[in-house]
């Protein structure tokens, strides 16, 4: 939700003001340490009430997201407490859950920031009506911000840059405007979808009518209907449970993935950029976990293609497409995700022959046959790489069981990898 546009300051305030985030809340140089010394000296309300940068406060998100996350640990639990459990409200907030959850997912993320399939105008207006009741603005704006995102990541120009420390990637980028706001350049294909620009210019009135109204004028005729409560019992019930706790839980996990998915988790495609795969964000994210894989494939309708990892966003897609309301789901070729998995295996195998090659230890018999062995499963892993490249290259399909012994293969070499018993006997 950004509703207000700063005025730009100075360059040299600008960078007092990006220097909050990485003092406050990325320790890692001497300076920082320093810094945080103080603030355990005392000096904590001094220094960050000098350092925070008041004049780049977006006022009205951060209003919004602090008033929403306070009436979610206060409000709530007190109106459980004073009116009791009700089942039906709880199913209200389930289905809001996924709506909007799955509206950002496969449609704001998928289906608009990365044309990852074709969608009919039924799905279209669902996703761009519950995606809008999500606050978390525009498909226009959502989708622009996304593709800087992945074109500038980890660098000053990712919005939700993770260099920048845990809180600015999880929240601190919508609460703080350090640079003026971006032109929306790079959504040109977007501009000329009909729905996606009536969503754009009307998505506040969407959103407070789908997340807030809707949900209150449901809990009312639920209590009027049935008597189970007096009916502004129940719209309040609606209100604050479908409405604002459910707004709270779903912002937070799609800015999870901007914060802990750049943090904690595996690397298994690629080690170039900060993603990683995370099976437990994956399932309050609709499958968005996975998020070292999308970001070496981004065009990917699926984010979790191991049959064993958790996208119902990638099931609702594929659903979608055998009752005909999505078509043209891109998928990337096995070959090459057993590629991109076998040349970060390769990685890791030269980074531990350049540590025995360098150790004291070097010369020692039991050493120089791990290097020896280590030396060995790098020319398979090289000749599988070649296969797969000529694979790709040529649009020539393996086999399942072929690609299946393959990634056997693979995986075998890496928990030879990560074993040092196993390095010296192979």
């Amino acid at each position: 939700m950004m509703l207000t546009n700063l005025k730009v300051s100075p360059k040299k305030e600008q960078s007092q003001s990006r220097s909050f985030f990485v003092n406050i809340f990325l320790i890692s140089s001497p300076h920082e340490k320093r810094l945080v010394l103080k603030v355990r000296s005392g000096y904590k309300d001094e220094i960050m009430f000098k350092n925070i940068p008041f004049n780049r406060v977006e006022w009205v998100t951060s209003g919004f997201l602090t008033i929403t996350a306070l009436l979610t640990i206060s409000a709530v639990p007190a109106y459980f407490w004073h009116f009791g459990w009700d089942w039906f409200l709880f199913g209200v907030f389930l289905f809001y859950y996924i709506a909007t959850g799955t509206s950002i997912t496969l449609g704001y993320h998928r289906l608009f920031s990365h044309k990852a399939f074709r969608a009919k105008w039924p799905v279209k207006l669902f996703v761009l009506l519950f995606g809008a009741a999500a606050f978390e603005n525009s498909a226009l704006w959502w989708s622009s911000g996304h593709r800087k995102h992945h074109k500038h990541v980890d660098t000053d120009e990712d919005p939700y840059d993770i260099t920048k420390g845990f809180f600015w990637a999880h929240m601190g980028w919508l609460m703080f405007r350090l640079k003026p706001e971006s032109p929306l350049d790079n959504v040109k294909d977007l501009q000329k979808d009909k729905l996606v620009m009536w969503q754009h210019n009307w998505v506040h009135p969407i959103s407070f009518s789908v997340s807030f109204v809707i949900p209150a004028l449901i809990g009312y005729g639920y209590a009027r209907l049935t008597g189970n409560l007096e009916p502004m019992v129940g719209a309040l019930g609606g209100f604050l449970i479908p409405g604002v706790a459910r707004v709270v839980m779903v912002q937070h996990a799609t800015f999870c993935i901007n914060s802990l998915c750049h943090m904690i988790g595996r690397r298994p495609y690629s080690t170039s950029h900060t993603a990683r795969d995370s099976w437990i964000a994956a399932i309050f994210t609709m499958g968005e976990g996975y998020h070292n894989y999308h970001h070496e494939f981004e065009w990917d309708y699926r984010n979790g293609v191991k049959p064993w990892q958790l996208d119902p966003s990638k099931w609702f897609i594929w659903t979608l497409s055998k009752i005909g309301l999505a078509s043209d789901l891109k998928r990337v070729p096995n070959e090459r995700i057993l590629l991109a998995e076998t040349r970060e295996t390769k990685r890791q195998l030269s980074e531990k022959i350049t540590h025995i090659q360098e150790s004291d230890n070097s010369g020692e018999a039991l050493w120089q046959q791990v290097l020896e062995n280590l030396e060995g499963i790098s020319e398979r892993l090289t000749e599988i790489s070649n296969e797969l490249q000529a694979a790709a290259q040529a649009k020539i399909d393996l086999s399942k069981s072929k690609i299946r012994k393959l990634q056997a293969e693979v995986r075998a070499i890496l928990a030879q990898i990560n074993s040092p018993v196993k390095l010296a006997t192979v």
